[in-house]
């Protein structure tokens, strides 16, 4: 009888907060149970020789089924997820347009969300939520117990002003109450009260910091300025500014509270720096990282438009700086699936966002370690440890640690691949990256100790379990 379930030979193991060992890893029951020198007796040989293991990576910020059905977003974004080496992914729902375009109490939805979900994702998967109306606030303390959601969510642009409609009533978007600075407060209270009962676990709220009556004033001169209507401009109307001044904004009404906060997706410096002037985690992105609107300008289309705008070079690199030194906490993709036939060619209906996930080790190896010198250990750490700390999942997710999930990605480091959307096994049917050449591709991703993704392809069935 063979003694483990699977073996990982011959590679370099990356353990968070330690470095880098060559060793064996042995897997039994969906679990990490040995790390050694030449381990045997394994049903299934993962061959690791050269190439690097990292923790699967903790993809902190997601959306699935934002633009379309849940389940089958479940089933092909998950996917595109073991691309590039992630084997959770947090998703981020709320009521209101988009998603399942209705308001209500979670009590009834939420039930809803997890049942389309369920046996569709091929990475394990939870939910951060957002509170859209007073009832779904008061409903928080129960969202915690009977479903361990412990990370909720405010979008700080959709404050008295819909964007999308141009209208300064966000109520048709949101499908609920006054979302203002006062609606905000309620939420960091209610989570406050909640974390002194539950001391135990990390109990947060993620913050999209755009201040929305600044925008109005951006993108009415930039719509009045007579310049193309491309992603530069897209960047001029929600400028860093319009981040730095909702930063604080949060931040004042948090330390009033007492709440713990997450700033997410810092697109620019000005917004690392007041983010840096807090008592916050930070997450930034890898478009924001490494995309630039010239660029992308230069290249057509409107495929890059996304909440905060694509920047230019001086932010990518400051940010990256942030990510070095330790100022960016982690890295996630914000990936939501968005087709090119919902961009269009008109810069203010095209929706935002597009996704990412496959990209998430392969960029970080590729321009963070091999081009900017990151180590391996920081990588594992901004992809999966942090995040995982952040969201209450260590001790399960974020290391290679023994007794932890069998969690894992093998990356083959002279691996190079030119991107393009058919390589990423999204069901999108385009991507900002195409084109870029990356080095450093996952060969193979290990989910609770079943292999999942070889050589390029999924494996067998979707087998992801919900994560409290």
């Amino acid at each position: 009888m063979a003694r483990y379930d699977l073996l990982v030979k011959g590679g370099v193991l990356v353990l968070p907060y330690h470095g880098e060992i060559r060793a064996d890893l042995a897997v039994s029951d969906g679990r990490i149970v040995a790390i050694g020198q030449d381990l045997a007796g394994a049903e299934e040989i993962l061959d690791a020789t050269g190439k690097v293991v990292l923790p699967g990576a903790v993809d902190a910020h997601f959306h699935i089924g934002i633009y379309r059905d849940l389940g089958l977003d479940a089933f092909e974004e998950t996917r595109s997820s073991l691309v590039g080496g992630a084997t959770s992914v947090l998703s981020y729902f709320r009521t209101g347009q988009h998603y399942l375009d209705r308001t209500g109490p979670y009590k009834t939805i939420f039930p809803e969300v997890l049942e389309a979900v369920e046996g569709r994702a091929w990475t394990d998967y939870g939910f951060h939520l957002a509170p859209m109306t007073v009832e779904q606030i008061e409903e928080i303390p129960q969202l915690v117990t009977d479903h361990g959601i412990t990370s909720y969510k405010y979008y700080m642009f959709y404050k008295g002003f819909d964007l999308a409609a141009n209208s300064r009533d966000a109520r048709g978007f949101t499908m609920g109450d006054e979302y203002d600075l006062g609606h905000l407060f309620l939420i960091m209270e209610k989570l406050a009260e909640v974390q002194r009962m539950r001391p135990d676990e990390r109990i947060s709220l993620s913050l999209h910091c755009e201040q929305s009556e600044l925008m109005r004033v951006f993108i009415d001169r930039v719509q009045r300025g007579g310049a193309p209507q491309n992603l530069r401009a897209y960047h001029e109307a929600r400028p860093p500014l319009t981040e730095e001044v909702a930063i604080a904004e949060a931040a004042a009404i948090a330390a009033h509270t007492g709440v713990n906060i997450n700033l997410l997706h810092l697109s620019s410096a000005q917004a690392l720096d007041a983010a840096c002037r807090t008592v916050a985690r930070r997450e930034t992105t890898l478009h924001h990282l490494c995309l630039d609107c010239d660029d992308l300008d230069a290249r057509g289309g409107l495929g890059g438009k996304v909440n905060p705008p694509i920047r230019t070079r001086e932010h990518n690199e400051a940010l990256w700086a942030g990510v070095a030194d330790g100022r960016v906490d982690w890295v996630a993709s914000d990936h939501a699936c968005c087709l090119e036939e919902h961009k269009g060619d008109a810069l203010w209906p095209a929706r935002p966002g597009f996704g990412g996930t496959a990209l998430l080790y392969p960029v970080l190896f590729s321009e963070g370690h091999l081009r900017r010198g990151l180590s391996l250990t920081r990588i594992a750490e901004v992809a999966s440890a942090n995040p995982a700390k952040a969201y209450n999942l260590w001790g399960r997710k974020g290391s290679l640690a023994v007794g932890f999930d069998a969690d894992l990605t093998v990356v083959d480091p002279g691996l190079t691949r030119t991107v393009t959307a058919d390589l990423l096994l999204s069901g999108q049917d385009h991507c900002p990256f195409e084109g870029v050449e990356v080095t450093g591709w996952p060969v193979g991703t290990v989910v609770g100790g079943r292999v999942a993704f070889r050589d390029g392809e999924v494996v067998g069935e979707p087998g992801g379990a919900y994560l409290r």
